[in-house]
């Protein structure tokens, strides 16, 4: 925050490597897991609709990214354009978004070679039918410089593998740390021709792809991402950590709260 008032920032080695604390006014306090809280409690995800249903060609490969339009950049989509190009049949299905911005987003595709009608857009639903339809896709592209988020965290809920390239800031690296919660680090690249490759590979690999959505699929239920309780624990352990060093007259200062059991 560029402000003294705030003494630490919680955060995890994935979103703020060593090397990069420097550059943060507060002590990072470094949790074991990810840093973003997620419901372990939170329903069952329910029955996707038909792929016609939702708008989706029968057959094909679908690509995804239900982040918020304006966070995909020329580069990013230059990317997605030419898997599109790449992948027979293959279509990018995007959160709704304003008309002008639709407008924008095929008339770009079509400047680079696409047909408009192969970016699909999903209409707003409600918080359970969209996480129920994240089962019609096949892959979801995270973007940068700015990952998804909460957006993430639905989409491996529902058990649909992301594909992230990490960047510089906290914002750019929040799907590498939530893919290794999740049990799936293999999906982080580390660069954007790495994310490209891999993406083509997997779109033309369903064999690969199948097995990464099944680990995905089995770790939901185990994995550090979705306990609640876990992270609970940890926080707690900060917070002692925090009020110890308060109490004795300690300034704050960073350090890395052990697992707790």
């Amino acid at each position: 925050m560029g402000m003294d008032a705030i003494d630490y920032i919680m955060a995890d080695r994935a979103i703020i490597p060593a090397e990069h604390e420097r550059w943060f006014a507060e002590k990072v306090i470094c949790l074991p897991d990810a840093y973003q809280p997620n419901d372990s409690k939170r329903p069952v995800v329910a029955e996707p609709p038909t792929r016609v249903a939702a708008g989706l060609p029968e057959s094909g490969f679908v690509f995804c990214s239900f982040n918020q339009n304006f966070k995909i950049l020329p580069a990013m989509f230059d990317i997605w354009m030419r898997l599109l190009k790449a992948v027979d049949g293959s279509v990018l299905w995007l959160l709704d978004a304003p008309e002008v911005a639709k407008r924008n987003l095929r008339r770009e595709a079509e400047a680079r070679g696409i047909a408009g009608e192969r970016i699909v857009f999903a209409p707003r639903v409600d918080s359970a039918a969209h996480v129920a339809r994240h089962a019609l896709a096949d892959l979801f592209l995270d973007t940068l410089p700015y990952n998804a988020h909460v957006t993430a965290s639905d989409a491996l809920w529902a058990a649909l593998p992301i594909l992230t390239c990490p960047g510089d800031t906290f914002a750019a690296r929040v799907g590498g740390s939530l893919l290794a919660a999740a049990g799936i680090p293999e999906m982080v690249t580390d660069s954007l021709p790495g994310y490209e490759a891999l993406a083509l590979r997997l779109a033309r690999e369903p064999g690969e792809l199948a097995i990464i959505r099944a680990k995905l699929g089995a770790n939901r239920a185990t994995c550090a991402l979705f306990d609640t309780d876990r992270l609970r624990r940890h926080i707690e352990a900060a917070y002692e950590i925090m009020w110890r060093r308060t109490q004795t007259g300690l300034s704050p200062q960073a350090f890395s709260v052990p697992p707790v059991a």
